[in-house]
């Protein structure tokens, strides 16, 4: 496993963390996993951009972008040779500080399957509401994976979060997305979700092959009334959700086409 703390690798993977470090206590913190095809990173900019957005909100200093776009590039040459991520950790390093510990590493990706929800209440997420942190990346993901937990507890493999009133909002990992008559409809920004990386070029990608895109705040009987449903991250890129608890949906051809031309924009991006 290859780990870097704030620049120096480290032996065997293990951090070591003082006790002080707020991630650590308190989740104060954010992060990135970025995307590496065949020795390229795929939208590292976009990925440092929201990280340093992420900072902001949270109040943090990180290390200049040529330090962070130099630790990847050190991590891409020492990554195994097939596809894999890369996600950074930005910890503050201690109470009343705005100082940061940075901690890099190669993460292997999950095998593909087709995904099988369940619906999950997620009355943490803002929902539209307007508060101090909405859409940062944040490492307080605590919620998120209780939800994932309780899905799998449940027999499935991930969790449909909708908020009180029951609009659709995103899984604990990903973006959601859903086809009906050909148009593709997901929760729209302005709810508060996470800007997924994937979601931004999945929709410019859509556009590309000429299917609508529609975004807003739609109830969860919308969603459950789709043709097809997507989820959507720099682990999985463009993958069919086949059940959302009784309901069946299959891999149809609006998600056939998306990961054909997300598949081809990441190429041309990357330049493979």
């Amino acid at each position: 496993m290859f780990v870097m703390v704030d620049g120096e690798i480290v032996e065997n993977g293990e951090v070591p963390l003082p006790y002080t470090d707020q991630g650590l206590q308190r989740g104060d913190g954010c992060f990135e996993f970025v995307r590496l095809y065949d020795g390229a990173f795929f939208a590292l900019d976009e990925h440092l951009d929201r990280l340093t957005k992420s900072a902001d909100m949270l109040g943090l200093e990180l290390p200049d972008r040529d330090t962070i776009t130099g630790w990847f590039h050190i991590a891409s040459k020492n990554a195994a040779p097939h596809d894999c991520g890369v996600r950074l950790l930005v910890t503050r390093r201690e109470p009343d500080t705005k100082r940061v510990r940075c901690v890099l590493g190669v993460d292997e990706l999950p095998a593909p399957r087709l995904w099988r929800m369940t619906v999950v209440n997620a009355p943490w997420q803002p929902a539209g509401a307007t508060w101090e942190l909405a859409g940062a990346k944040t490492l307080s993901y605590a919620p998120n994976m209780a939800a994932a937990r309780l899905a799998q507890d449940r027999g499935y493999d991930d969790a449909v979060l909708i908020s009180r009133s029951g609009v659709v909002l995103e899984a604990p990992r990903a973006a959601l997305a859903w086809a009906i008559g050909g148009v593709l409809e997901t929760p729209a920004l302005t709810l508060g979700i996470l800007d997924s990386i994937t979601r931004r070029h999945v929709l410019l990608a859509a556009s590309e092959i000429g299917i609508e895109v529609v975004e807003g705040q739609f109830h969860l009987d919308r969603m459950l009334a789709a043709d097809e449903v997507l989820g959507l991250s720099s682990a999985k890129e463009v993958a069919s959700i086949v059940a959302i608890d009784d309901n069946t949906y299959p891999e149809g051809p609006v998600t056939e086409r998306l990961a054909k031309a997300f598949t081809d924009r990441v190429s041309s991006l990357i330049g493979l």
